[in-house]
């Protein structure tokens, strides 16, 4: 970058970046800071400060970064991460109530951000910005169509689809949302079923994205829901930028110099495509009923699996053979990435769907809630690179139904499957040109170059 008229005055753009306090929020949030960070030069400086809690900082302290990504802490004032999933809506109200203030008093002591650049499930930071003066770009870490479907809740109430009952209504079709195909009602986000009781926050939160931010940050490619944005670009009232899939692509590759883990030595031993990672996240979980069938499922299948599980690793170890490995953690890029991996199941949470969709990989999804199900939708329905385990989500699959799904989908002579996975690259694909084209990165210099343009300086992007 450098700055219009060879202007040797140095510009320094500082970015207060504040993320929802949750793995899943945290990690896309930094990866789009290291590549907002990468762009500073000596005559255009950027400096990001990252707040987190006391809590989220220890988790985070160690892992690597740029100089100019710095962390700013606020009080443990929200409780422990470890106790998030026992209560969600109650952690969601003290996200909504109790984080404004400490991180309204670190603004006190910074110089004044050119921008604010945060999670769109903290609407206060909008209402910081306005009293405060400093514009805020909102960042929407789920998929634009699961935005879209909030966004446009009033057709859904003219219609008779908002607050449904899925198990009346699941195989309704709505057609009718504009930039979306055509969708079931049972494929919604969950809370316009399940988990009603947050509905009204996520209508806040996207509310206040569309209305009240100065730039909305979606976190996709663009070539994958391109007719939902166009449909948004013309009309929210704020510029559109997606920033691509905010995934550690930029670090798929273990360094000659690096020990590698176990894990990758095991996936090393193993014929190519052989694999099928299993991760269902690590927030929601199955029942226990339905975890012990998939055990068995996995088990009698004879295939190679790789599955990383947080809890119940003896369980899981004990249950699935010498024909596949447990780990309580991994770096799942790399994984998906290995040669010797030919299959994922998966939750279908964005990140994860995003991770998949680069790696170029097919999925088993088995959704569970909040916005799974819609990208498990736009996995199997949409982009064709997927089958769904749990087509009816209330009922438990059993066993030989899992047995059966895992080899017919880890046999790679068969049709189905051979054009599952030319189309999985063919999105691979999609991500790298996205990726290495630059689009990504001009979308972001244009962000950056907005953000001065709004505060009265110029530059351009050489």
């Amino acid at each position: 970058m450098e700055i219009a008229d060879a202007d040797p005055v140095l510009l320094s753009c500082q970015i207060l970046a504040i993320p929802y306090p949750g793995r899943g929020h945290i990690n896309p949030l930094m990866n789009l800071c290291k590549l907002i960070a990468a762009t500073s030069t000596p005559n255009h400086l950027l400096q990001i400060s990252f707040i987190v809690t006391e809590e989220w900082y220890s988790f985070l302290e160690s892992d690597p970064k740029p100089d100019n990504i710095q962390f700013r802490t606020i009080p443990n004032v929200i409780p422990s991460e470890k106790d998030r999933s026992k209560d969600f809506l109650g952690f969601m109200k003290v996200v909504f109530t109790k984080m404004e203030a400490p991180v309204d008093r670190i603004l006190d002591g910074l110089l004044k951000p050119n921008v604010i650049l945060a999670d769109s499930f903290l609407p206060w930071a909008v209402s910081i910005g306005g009293r405060r003066n400093i514009p805020v770009a909102s960042f929407w870490t789920m998929s634009v169509t699961n935005f879209s479907i909030f966004y446009h809740h009033q057709l859904l109430l003219a219609n008779g689809h908002f607050e449904v009952n899925f198990t009346e209504q699941g195989e309704e079709v709505v057609n009718y949302i504009p930039g979306i195909k055509p969708i079931c009602v049972k494929d919604f986000p969950s809370s316009f079923n399940r988990k009603r009781e947050m509905l009204p926050f996520l209508l806040e939160y996207v509310s206040q994205m569309a209305s009240k931010a100065q730039y909305a940050l979606f976190t996709t490619i663009e070539a994958l829901e391109s007719q939902v944005i166009e449909v948004l670009q013309a009309e929210l009232p704020v510029p559109i930028f997606t920033v691509g899939p905010t995934i550690p692509f930029f670090d798929t590759e273990f360094k000659t110099n690096q020990l590698s883990p176990n894990y990758l030595s095991w996936l090393d031993d193993q014929p190519k495509d052989s694999v099928l990672y299993i991760s269902q996240g690590s927030f929601m979980s199955v029942s226990k009923e339905q975890l012990d069938e998939i055990i068995a499922g996995v088990h009698s299948s004879s295939v190679r699996t790789f599955w990383v599980a947080r809890e119940n690793v003896s369980l899981l170890t004990n249950g699935i053979g010498k024909r596949g490995i447990v780990v309580p953690w991994c770096d799942q890029l790399k994984v998906l990435c290995h040669p010797s991996v030919g299959g994922f199941w998966s939750h279908c949470g964005w990140n994860s769907t995003k991770e998949g969709a680069f790696a170029g990989v097919p999925f088993l999804t088995f959704p569970i809630g909040a916005d799974q199900f819609t990208n498990s939708k736009q996995i199997v329905e949409d982009w064709k690179i997927g089958w769904r385990i749990n087509k009816e989500s209330e009922n438990v699959v059993k066993r030989d139904e899992i047995a059966l799904i895992l080899q017919s989908f880890m046999d790679l002579d068969s049709y189905e499957g051979k054009e599952m996975r030319r189309r999985a690259m063919e999105i691979r694909n999609t991500c790298l040109e996205a990726i290495d084209g630059g689009t990504i990165q001009g979308n972001i210099d244009k962000f950056i170059r907005d953000i001065f343009r709004d505060t009265r300086q110029q530059f351009t992007i050489l």
